[in-house]
């Protein structure tokens, strides 16, 4: 994994807990913390990082993982802001994941591995999004998706149809549309 989530998943705790949960969490899992933005890292780092945290926070790891996706948006939205911009909406965000997004990453962060994702529109308006990675992180994946579609100022319902975690050999999520935030008071 690339050290760049490691940055935010510090960045995302100290600023929700403070500086002492991120290095309780590095003593718990026996690491240094010397994670560089560009740098490669175990898969198990960031899962016993997970863990630790949900240990600590008394949340289920799915929960850390959802929570850490949201919070971590606004970060990428200041950091990568050409990856935002000329999207007009969440819907028009997602399709530009595999397009543009990824082959931006793996230029940037040279041999990164990313999740693949399919979409379809839904009958119902919505959208059905596929995931399969082999870090079965789909839970942060809903938190990426939730987190963005603030940032678009939109209400989504977003339901784990299919899951990896049940023996699946991919997610599936429907993403529906509820409309807008902005301008609300």
């Amino acid at each position: 994994m690339k050290g760049i989530i490691f940055n935010l998943l510090e960045d995302t705790l100290v600023a929700a807990y403070g500086a002492a949960i991120w290095e309780d969490l590095l003593r718990d899992i026996g690491s240094d913390g010397v994670y560089t933005s560009l740098g490669s890292y175990d898969d198990d780092q960031v899962q016993s990082l997970v863990l630790a945290a949900s240990r600590k926070l008394s949340q289920p790891p799915a929960e850390i993982l959802r929570w850490f996706g949201r919070a971590a948006m606004p970060l990428l939205v200041e950091r990568y802001p050409r990856y935002f911009e000329g999207q007009s909406s969440i819907r028009a965000f997602l399709y530009s994941v595999n397009k543009i997004i990824h082959p931006e990453v793996r230029k940037i962060y040279p041999g990164a591995i990313v999740p693949t994702f399919e979409f379809r529109d839904a009958e119902d308006g919505g959208l059905l999004m596929g995931y399969r990675s082999p870090r079965r992180f789909c839970s942060l994946v809903q938190g990426f998706v939730e987190g963005a579609a603030a940032h678009f100022g939109e209400t989504i319902v977003f339901t784990h149809l299919k899951c990896m975690h049940n023996g699946d050999n991919a997610c599936l999520f429907h993403i529906g549309f509820g409309g807008s935030n902005r301008g609300s008071a």
